[in-house]
C-alpha cells in the first residue's frame, strides 16, 4: 500500500516543482534604492515590508504599482514595468517634509507587529506610520509612536491582510500598549510627555526611532457668500497632514485647490480632511438668491379702434417692454420664450367684438420668469382697447321737390324753397361725414319732371333740377366729383296708385288730411313727379318719395297758377305753353 502511495506522489511532487520552475521563469526583479531605508513598499496595493528588508523584489512579467512611503516625508508612486528574466532598477529619494508637531502628546507601543506595517485611520498607504519593529520599546531606546490625544482606527496589515484593526484612544501624557493581535492591552502614564514641546516627525538612531504624527489642519473658504441663481462662487481650500480630503456636494479633492460651485439653493460646504492625526473640518455657506425681480409694461396702455363697415379707420399701436434678473427662462403667452430683456411692438389691435356698438376691451399680457433654483415671478400688462364698429350710415331722408315749372335758368337757386334747402344742408353734411368712412361713395341725382310739357322741354326741366340740387350740394362742401346726375324728363313718372300708396303711408299725415289729399289726387300726382330723387352708390339706399306736406312753404310747391318766377317761355318750335 505505501509503495502505491510513493508512486502516486512522486510524479505529483515532479509536476508541481516543474510548474513552479516554469512560473519562475516569466518572474522579473525590481532592484529598490530607496531613501530614507525604513520606507515602506507596497506592490499592487499590497503591504510588503520596509525596503531595506527586501532591496530585490520577484514580479510577474507586465506592468505594477510600487508605492513607497515613510511617515514625515512625502510619499511617492512608481509605475514600473517588469521584463521576465530582467531586473528593473528603481531608485527613489523621498522628500522630507519641513516643520515640527506641537504637543500635547500621547504614545502607543505596538507589540508582536515585526514588520508589519502601521496605520492610523485609514489603510491607504497616506495613512502608514511605521512598521512595528519602530513602535515596541520604551525603554532605554525609544521606539514609539507619538500622537496628538484622540481615538484612532489602528490597522496592522501585512501584505493583502488585515492582523489586527480596532479604535484605540490615546489621552494626553498617557501610553497606550497595543500587543497585536490581541489589541489593546493596558493605558500607563507617560511622563515624557509631559516635557514634550515640539518634535521632529520622524526620528531615527541605534536601536531608537521616534515617529511624531501632526494633528491635520484645514481651511475652506468660498469667494462669494451670496450668488444669485446660475452664478457661480468659488471655493478654496488647504490642507495639510490629510491624505484624504473630502468637501460635502463636491467629493473628494486634492489636499489644497480651488473650484468653481453654482448651488441653486443655500448650501453649506463642510471641508472634511482624514490623515493619521485625526480628522478636522472646516465649512463655507453660499447662499443662493432665487427671487426673479421682473417688470412688464404697455406704452400706451390704452388704444382706440375704430371700424366702419369693412374698413378699420382707426387702430393705434403700442409697444410691450419687459425686464426679468436672475431669470433663466421668460416668456410671454402671446409670443413664447423671449429674452430675458426687450421690447416688442404689438401686432394690430382686432377687438374680439364683431358687431356693430361700442368697443370696451381688454387684453391681458403675461410675462412668466423662472430660474433653475426654484425662482418664479409673473407679471401682467393689461391693454385697454376703447372705440366703437359701426355699419356706414347716410341720413338720406326723402327726395328734392319743386314748384310747377321751376326752375327756368341757373342764375338763381331762387327754385330751391327755404325747406328743400334744409334737406339738401342735412343731407351734405351726413353725406361728407359719410364720405370720411367710406371714401369712394357717390350719390346719383335724378331730375324728374311731371307728365304736361313736350319730352324736350320736360328733359331740359329736369337737367336744370338736377344740375340745381348739384350745385347747392357742392357749395355745403360736398366733393363734386362725389355727385353724379341724371335727367329723366317726364318717363318713369309715378301713377296715381303709386301715389295714392306713398299718401297711406305717410305717417305724418292725418286721416282728415290724408281725405283732403284724396280729393285732389291728380294735383297731387303732378307735385310727386316734380323732384330731384337721390341714390347712395355703395348700398343702393335711395331717398325717400316723401312729399313734404307740412312744409311751411308746401302752398308754393303744389301752386298751379301763381309761379315764384315769370311764366316759362317755350320755345316756338314746341308751340306750347304749359306749367309744369
Amino acid at each position: 500500500m505505501k509503495r502505491h502511495l510513493l508512486l502516486f506522489l512522486f510524479p505529483a511532487l515532479a509536476f508541481g516543482m516543474l510548474t513552479q520552475c516554469i512560473a519562475q521563469s516569466s518572474d522579473g526583479k525590481v532592484a529598490l534604492h530607496v531613501t530614507p531605508k525604513q520606507a515602506y513598499v507596497w506592490v499592487d496595493g499590497r503591504a510588503i515590508s520596509e525596503a531595506s528588508k527586501h532591496p530585490t523584489l520577484s514580479l510577474s512579467a507586465g506592468d505594477h504599482k510600487i508605492e513607497l512611503a515613510n511617515y514625515g516625508y512625502a510619499a511617492e508612486t512608481r509605475n514600473v514595468t517588469i521584463t521576465a528574466g530582467k531586473t528593473t532598477t528603481l531608485d527613489v529619494t523621498l522628500q522630507p517634509v519641513s516643520g515640527t508637531v506641537s504637543g500635547p502628546f500621547g504614545a502607543m507601543s505596538i507589540e508582536h507587529a515585526e514588520r508589519d506595517a502601521v496605520l492610523l485611520n485609514g489603510k491607504a498607504p497616506g495613512f502608514f506610520v511605521g512598521h512595528g519593529d519602530e513602535f515596541n520599546n520604551s525603554w532605554i531606546w525609544k521606539q514609539e509612536l507619538v500622537v496628538p490625544p484622540g481615538t484612532y482606527q489602528v490597522t496592522v496589515q501585512h501584505e493583502d491582510k488585515d492582523v489586527w484593526s480596532g479604535p484605540v484612544e490615546v489621552a494626553a501624557d498617557k501610553r497606550v500598549i497595543i500587543d497585536i493581535p490581541k489589541g489593546v492591552q493596558k493605558t500607563v502614564d507617560w511622563p515624557r510627555g509631559e516635557k514634550l514641546k515640539s518634535i521632529p516627525r520622524f526620528t531615527v538612531g541605534t536601536a531608537s526611532a521616534t515617529v511624531a504624527v501632526a494633528k491635520p489642519t484645514a481651511q475652506l473658504s468660498a469667494s462669494a457668500a451670496q450668488v444669485n441663481c446660475g452664478d457661480s462662487s468659488q471655493l478654496k481650500w488647504t490642507s495639510t497632514d490629510a491624505p484624504s480630503v473630502q468637501i460635502s456636494n463636491v467629493g473628494a479633492v486634492a489636499a489644497s485647490g480651488d473650484q468653481g460651485v453654482q448651488p441653486k439653493q443655500n448650501t453649506t460646504y463642510d471641508l472634511t480632511a482624514t490623515g493619521p492625526g485625526g480628522t478636522v473640518t472646516s465649512s463655507a455657506t453660499v447662499n443662493v438668491n432665487t427671487a426673479i425681480q421682473a417688470n412688464l409694461q404697455l406704452a400706451p396702455a390704452e388704444v382706440h379702434y375704430r371700424r366702419v363697415g369693412d374698413k378699420v379707420v382707426q387702430d393705434d399701436n403700442s409697444a410691450l417692454s419687459w425686464s426679468a434678473s436672475n431669470a433663466s427662462s421668460v416668456s410671454i403667452d402671446q409670443f413664447g420664450t423671449v429674452e430675458a430683456n426687450g421690447n416688442r411692438p404689438l401686432p394690430t389691435i382686432t377687438p374680439k367684438k364683431t358687431t356693430p356698438g361700442p368697443v370696451d376691451e381688454t387684453v391681458n399680457y403675461t410675462l412668466t420668469a423662472t430660474n433653475g433654483c426654484g425662482g418664479t415671478e409673473t407679471r401682467t400688462a393689461a391693454l385697454h382697447i376703447t372705440g366703437e364698429i359701426r355699419n356706414p350710415e347716410l341720413e338720406l331722408s326723402r327726395s328734392v321737390y319743386f314748384p310747377t315749372d321751376r326752375p327756368h335758368s341757373l342764375k338763381t337757386d331762387a327754385a330751391l324753397l327755404p325747406s328743400e334747402q334744409e334737406t339738401l344742408k342735412a343731407l351734405a353734411t351726413s353725406f361728407k361725414s359719410y364720405l370720411a368712412d367710406v371714401p369712394n361713395a357717390n350719390l346719383d341725382l335724378g331730375g324728374h319732371a311731371d307728365k304736361r310739357g313736350p319730352v324736350s322741354y320736360n328733359q331740359k326741366l329736369s337737367e336744370r333740377r338736377v344740375e340745381l340740387t348739384k350745385r347747392f350740394l357742392v357749395e355745403q362742401g360736398v366733393p363734386e366729383a362725389a355727385l353724379e346726375t341724371h335727367a329723366y324728363g317726364k318717363e318713369d313718372n309715378l301713377t296715381v296708385d303709386q301715389v295714392k300708396q306713398l299718401l297711406d303711408q305717410n305717417s305724418s299725415l292725418s286721416a282728415d288730411e290724408r281725405q283732403k289729399l284724396m280729393a285732389k289726387i291728380e294735383t297731387i300726382v303732378l307735385a310727386n313727379n316734380r323732384r330731384v330723387d337721390i341714390k347712395l352708390s355703395t348700398t343702393g339706399q335711395e331717398s325717400a318719395r316723401l312729399y313734404p306736406f307740412n312744409a311751411p312753404d308746401y302752398t308754393a310747391l303744389v301752386e298751379r297758377g301763381k309761379p315764384l318766377e315769370a311764366n316759362p317761355v317755350v320755345p316756338a318750335a314746341e308751340k306750347e305753353k304749359v306749367k309744369n
